[in-house]
């Protein structure tokens, strides 16, 4: 072995020494109970980000542990057309060249898509393999081949033949620069400072006037009402009764609506149902007309008269100098609101009524709901759980139609006479008069539509394939909790009605990653991190330890420094087993002569059994911590350097080396590299470590799991006051070995006495605090009993 660990060259050739010897395979005429981990397609012009590498370090970890326990695993990697994005992206290059999308007419920007695809997609799966995610990259899948292309369409046409997809106006958030409609979830909101204009409504009959307070004063065109509570006593007599619209000076009735915030302005609302959600909802129940004086480019329409293209900044002063013109403007005043952007391009979102294509969600969602309330489907962390149902039991109609190129386009065609023919593939003649000249719907469906099939269309569905029958229904997805609506909610859903089970049984939301300021990461807003800055100087595997070492809490600071005690650890390991390679290598065997050596393989034996238990219940932080510890204190320090002196004995080393090549199988789904080029490195190799057999259980060194606790107690209190306490045997002979004591021992005994006397009483006085013990996280108050009995330990071997 190399005297320097090296990570770059190893982890390099590892990737491709496992990936030619096809160890990612999933087989399904293979043996054993399968596990499969869905990973989030990517963007197909996307590029690795840090989220990125904590998510696969989290899904790696599993594949490779559950690979080497013997189950058949399929880790599936695909690409998503992001249909939105990949549109936006492309509009950015062509704005470099003067163009825009849709100067290229839709056969033209076909043509282009595929060009720039072809210069800018794919590159993120070799960045995966960088990482080291053990992908089955052969059955790489895209959203838009062929295959997939043919399940989205069945998806439509079943839904369609539900009776679940229908066209119908409706208001829907637009992005005026992308000129497409978005979801909800798709819309971002950001507090901005704006100004509340105060604008008097006359009434009709002359008697008075209403107020109403708006921050959008070029909405008042479109007014067709106002509306207060039913249970407001100001407003009580004006229901039933009109006012008179500004600058259209249109006569409106007043109506009461129990959606009225009365603590808003004056309590009284201008009903606009063309441009605001809930006001569009007040007018669907009350059957108020639905005017729009805002067009898809945002600028005032035609409707709008004489302010038509115009602004809404303009428009809204023009309105408003003709109300103080009048004396209807009472005041203006400074106000900060939340306010819609578009995820993407983080232009303002306008509000607009037009015709969509809508799924109807009740049927839908209600097997969904079901499947999460009654434990088939399981999220961790739990409180997820509820996040996922508040949203479902309140689910509205779902907007899957897209005004862009870029997606797979509506498979529906319309004949001359308006009559409307749904079909997996073009027809030739209209479903209900039989005429030709059909031709098909412009719009593209949502990008989700198509990625909610992705745990059964990558599998080949609808046909009955081996694989589908094989790895469905999957094991584990992990993704970020920004997508649970998007994406988890709409592949449960849409496995439940295709294929009639849920698409996996457990739901990882895994945390979010913010910078070290503490902010959200973001290139567009320049405070993400490369993860170069991490995989270049410091390799995979300590990139990966680093990431799943801060997994314990959400939305943990991004730090190097957990990165750098991953180096440090494979660092370890590396010079460790050099070290027993350089003394002589012999088949390994657990040939234990002395009680360290049924100690480190006890101790090995139990950290595989709590190592599964954390992998079992995704607590990833404390797995690579009990790692740290097993490997860099009980491995290297207490173990190795005290049988130092016996190296050149062959039991030893055969005892050493079987501990090693335990040791090895523990960490290599967490740090697969090193581990990797180090069993290679052993005597007596028969397989690649990725597919050799997890370690089984060891009890017949259980009882030596304790054994150095003598020992490890005299180092703790010598090593941090000069104190030498009596012991002798094997403890003491280990003391020496591995402290090198080089004081008289004479420290002060009285002093550390009085400090672990202090300790004793501060940690007993936190546990007998019920809040505390009732509100502290599990693993802290667990680490304060472990505190407490340690300090009594090391008071007793004082003589207390």
């Amino acid at each position: 072995m190399d005297p320097l660990y090296r990570p770059q060259g190893v982890e390099q050739r590892w990737q491709q020494i496992w990936e030619e010897e096809g160890l990612y395979a999933a087989d399904p005429d293979a043996p054993g109970d399968t596990f499969v981990v869905m990973h989030p397609p990517p963007n197909i012009s996307g590029s690795l980000t840090i989220g990125h590498c904590l998510q696969l370090s989290l899904e790696d970890t599993l594949v490779r542990w559950h690979r080497m326990r013997g189950f058949n695993t399929l880790f599936q990697p695909g690409y998503d057309h992001a249909g939105i994005s990949t549109w936006a992206a492309i509009g950015r290059t062509l704005a470099q060249e003067g163009r825009s999308q849709r100067d290229l007419g839709r056969d033209g920007f076909d043509a282009y898509v595929q060009e720039w695809l072809e210069r800018y997609g794919g590159t993120i799966m070799s960045q995966f393999r960088r990482l080291g995610a053990s992908l089955d990259y052969r059955r790489t899948r895209f959203t838009m081949d062929e295959r997939y292309y043919s399940a989205v369409m069945r998806w439509f046409v079943h839904l369609y033949e539900r009776g679940w997809i229908y066209r119908a106006s409706r208001i829907v958030n637009w992005c005026p620069r992308d000129r497409t409609a978005l979801s909800d979830l798709e819309v971002e909101h950001e507090d901005e400072d704006d100004t509340l204009s105060y604008v008097r409504y006359p009434l009709a009959d002359g008697s008075g006037h209403v107020t109403i307070a708006t921050v959008r004063p070029a909405t008042i065109l479109a007014d067709v009402a106002i509306a207060v509570h039913p249970g407001d006593e100001r407003y009580r007599d004006l229901v039933g009764k009109e006012v008179v619209v500004p600058f259209v000076e249109r006569r409106v009735p007043v109506i009461a609506d129990e959606r009225v915030e009365r603590e808003f302005g004056t309590g009284a609302l201008k009903v606009t149902p063309g441009h605001d959600p809930t006001d569009f909802e007040i007018g669907r129940d009350h059957g108020l007309p639905e005017l729009a004086v805002i067009g898809p480019h945002g600028l005032m329409n035609d409707a709008a008269g004489e302010l038509a293209g115009l602004t809404q900044e303009e428009a809204g002063l023009r309105v408003l100098e003709w109300a103080a013109e009048r004396g209807l403007l009472e005041k203006r005043e400074n106000y900060r609101h939340s306010v819609g952007h578009c995820q993407r391009c983080h232009t303002r979102v306008e509000p607009l009524v037009m015709p969509q294509w809508w799924v109807a969600m009740d049927e839908l969602a209600a097997p969904a709901i079901a499947a999460v309330k009654e434990g088939r489907v399981r999220f961790t962390p739990e409180r997820f759980a509820r996040v996922y149902l508040d949203w479902m039991e309140n689910i509205r109609p779902w907007c899957i139609s897209r005004q862009i190129w870029w997606g797979h386009r509506i498979p529906v065609w319309c004949c001359p006479d308006g009559h409307l023919t749904v079909a997996e593939s073009e027809p030739q003649a209209c479903a209900e008069c039989g005429s030709a000249g059909l031709r098909q719907e412009e719009d593209v469906l949502d990008t989700w539509f198509s990625s909610a099939l992705y745990p059964f269309a990558t599998l080949g569905w609808p046909e009955e394939t081996p694989e589908l029958a094989r790895y469905y229904p999957g094991s584990v997805l992990t993704t970020a909790r920004d997508i649970i609506f998007l994406w988890v909610a709409r592949m449960i859903f849409s496995g439940l009605e295709l294929i009639g089970e849920e698409p996996f049984a457990d739901a990882l939301i895994h945390s979010t990653l913010l910078n070290p300021d503490g902010r959200r990461m973001s290139r567009t807003l320049g405070t993400g991190i490369d993860p170069e800055e991490a995989l270049e100087p410091y390799g995979a595997d300590a990139t990966r330890y680093g990431l799943l070492k801060v997994t314990s809490s959400q939305d943990p600071r991004f730090s190097f420094g957990t990165i750098e005690e991953g180096r440090k650890l494979a660092n370890k390991l590396w010079n460790a087993s050099r070290l027993l390679l350089m003394a002589g290598a012999v088949a390994p065997e657990a040939r234990p002569s002395s009680i360290e050596e049924r100690w480190i393989l006890a101790r090995i034996d139990a950290t595989r059994a709590e190592l599964d238990a954390d992998l079992a219940g995704f607590d990833f932080a404390h797995g690579v911590e009990r790692l740290y510890h097993v490997t860099f204190d009980d491995f290297c320090d207490w173990y190795l350097e005290s049988i130092k002196p016996r190296l050149d004995e062959e039991d030893v080393r055969a005892t050493a080396f079987a501990a090693l090549e335990q040791l090895l199988k523990l960490l290599h789904p967490v740090m697969p590299h090193v581990t990797e080029e180090i069993w290679t490195n052993l005597p007596s190799r028969e397989t690649r470590l990725i597919v050799a057999p997890w370690p089984d259980p060891q009890p017949a060194f259980a009882a030596d799991l304790h054994a150095l606790d003598e020992a490890q107690t005299a180092a703790r209190i010598y090593r941090r006051s000069g104190v030498r306490i009596e012991i002798g045997g094997d403890s003491l002979r280990i003391f020496e070995a591995v402290v090198r004591p080089t004081g008289d021992g004479q420290g002060d005994v009285e002093a550390e006495r009085g400090r672990l006397r202090k300790e004793v009483e501060r940690s007993e006085r936190m546990l007998a605090n019920e809040k505390f013990v009732a509100n502290a996280a599990p693993d802290v108050v667990e680490g304060e009993r472990e505190k407490l009995e340690q300090y009594r330990a090391e008071l007793d071997a004082l003589g207390n």
